[in-house]
């Protein structure tokens, strides 16, 4: 058996101390190192609509398992069955257990949408209100321009954000252009949900709608979409108007240019949530999903790296 003298062993021992401690270092910076969406101020939040067949819980246990940290509450929310109420319009105790049930797993509601916002300041006020109880930040809508000083008023009120929703033509709000002449002036706090899916069924670039949006986008309903004839088997639902017949598929195997909008997204600093509203295979698109978030965060990956 080896016998090391007094001073060797003292040496040997220091000598071990050091590497355990750089290799702990090294192993504590991987864990704490802040990924490539946090470095780019974005999160990746699965919008409940997407899960619409289901309990609002059953979808906070879903985004749970896909490993997503961020949700966002659609207008109307199954509690249980198959009834659908109007989520600002849930009691205290009824919101309380859905904020209670995002957090016991880990996920951070980033806000609410489609709602309404009247020009009625009691009703656009109650869900202001319901925001703040939730701790979102954000509400996604579609006001009508009598609507929009009220609006205003509210979110500099409560420091709320409004993104304008676009819908596909012939709705108010499927141009870019209309979205910004309805926030013209007015503050920061008022911009757009760009919704990249529904830009491409009104026949317009994503792309392009987002590069008129510079500094007015607030959050997304990201997208990729295929037209529907590519898949004869399985319909999907017919959207209103001269809207295009199209899809869901996995992010950057469709056509909206995914890998072009987030280089985009980066080149203006927008900061905020790609919201997933993924409608299609409504009953099983968890795998789809999974695969649109591997290719977001590779993308991100590439951006931060500046590939």
């Amino acid at each position: 058996m080896l016998r090391l003298k007094p001073v060797m062993f003292r040496k040997y021992c220091l000598l071990i101390g050091i590497i355990m401690t750089t290799f702990g270092a090294v192993a504590k910076d991987a864990d704490t190192k802040p990924s490539a969406a946090d470095q780019l101020g974005w999160q990746l939040a699965i919008h409940a609509y997407t899960f619409k067949e289901f309990t609002v819980f059953e979808c906070i246990n879903k985004t749970a398992a896909l490993g997503i940290k961020y949700m966002s509450l659609s207008g109307g929310v199954i509690l249980k069955g198959t009834n659908r109420v109007t989520t600002v319009e849930l009691s205290d105790k009824d919101a309380q257990a859905i904020r209670d049930a995002a957090t016991a797993k880990g996920i951070k509601l980033v806000n609410i949408g489609v709602v309404q916002l009247p020009p009625d300041e009691a009703q656009s006020r109650k869900v202001f209100e319901f925001a703040k109880k939730m701790g979102i930040d954000t509400l996604v809508a579609e006001p009508v321009p009598e609507a929009l000083d009220l609006v205003e008023k509210l979110c500099i009120e409560y420091n709320i954000k409004v993104g304008i929703h676009d819908h596909p033509k012939p709705s108010r709000y499927w141009n870019p252009d209309t979205v910004l002449e309805a926030v013209k002036g007015r503050t920061k706090l008022m911009g757009s949900c760009a919704d990249t899916g529904h830009w491409k069924r009104s026949g317009l670039d994503p792309v392009e709608c987002l590069k008129k949006l510079d500094g007015r986008v607030i959050c997304l309903h990201f997208k990729d979409l295929v037209p529907a004839e590519s898949d004869p088997e399985s319909p999907v639902p017919k959207k209103k108007g001269q809207a295009l017949q199209m899809h869901d598929v996995p992010w950057g195997t469709g056509q909206c240019k995914v890998r072009e909008m987030m280089a985009e997204l980066k080149r203006q600093n927008f900061k905020g949530a790609y919201c997933v509203e993924y409608e299609y295979h409504w009953e099983n698109s968890m795998p789809e999903i999974a695969k649109c978030a591997q290719f977001w965060n590779g993308v991100c990956e590439d951006l931060v790296a500046g590939r």
